[in-house]
């Protein structure tokens, strides 16, 4: 892949993420500040690729889960704003004396923070957040994919508190999940030390289509601020 496919691979993926509509040509031409036809040979590519599709018969591409693997591999380290991160850590450390409402309000922050469902793990429970924010995106309007969707959810316990995690950062995307691989769901999670249990985990549970520096981010940063409040 050359340079300028990465950059516009990368294009797609952010203005795919926000729009969840097909990306154009000439969307990308304005801002590449290139021909429209040089767009669509480069998009060409990306498609032969396994990079970007079509779906149905849109004039746009959209990112497969292959383009994502590659923009997800490319990311560099991405920090939240000081003024995000204080607030995640004031809303998590008031409730220092309450370990699971603390857990409780990580999740919902998360939550709130990406636009997805978020999920926390301690000891043997496991507190899900904001379950409408996935059902309520258009991909899952589809009666199967919620139904895949609700079954991933179903089989995520057994799944988090038998993985073999370390403390780094895990980015699960579609068929990549464990679990339910046709649910079209990616999940981004991270350990976090806690006292309490081996298996502490928080993280998100979304669409493919993810604003995915931030998200990676977010998840990142509420995991650190519960180590410091639980310990």
């Amino acid at each position: 892949m050359t340079p300028r496919q990465a950059d516009i691979l990368a294009a797609i993926v952010r203005q795919y993420a926000d729009t969840a509509e097909p990306i154009g040509s000439l969307a990308l031409a304005e801002e590449f500040q290139v021909s429209p036809a040089t767009i669509r040979a480069e998009m060409a590519a990306l498609e032969r690729g396994g990079y970007i599709f079509a779906p149905h018969t849109s004039a746009g591409r959209v990112p497969t889960e292959k383009g994502y693997r590659f923009f997800v591999n490319s990311l560099q380290d991405e920090v939240p704003k000081p003024r995000t991160v204080a607030t995640i850590g004031k809303r998590v450390s008031s409730l220092r004396d309450q370990t699971d409402q603390a857990v409780k309000m990580a999740a919902e922050t998360l939550s709130e923070m990406t636009g997805n469902t978020a999920f926390a793990t301690l000891s043997d429970s496991l507190y899900f957040y904001g379950l409408n924010q996935l059902f309520s995106q258009p991909e899952f309007v589809d009666q199967l994919r919620a139904s895949l969707a609700a079954r991933f959810l179903d089989e995520m316990q057994a799944w988090l508190f038998t993985s073999p995690f370390d403390d780094s950062m895990e980015v699960f995307i579609g068929t990549e999940n464990p679990v339910v691989k046709s649910s079209g769901l990616t999940t981004v999670i991270t350990r976090f030390e806690s006292p309490y249990s081996n298996h502490s985990y928080i993280g998100i549970v979304g669409p493919t289509r993810q604003s995915y520096p931030k998200v990676i981010s977010l998840v990142n940063a509420v995991g650190r601020q519960l180590e410091e409040v639980l310990h």
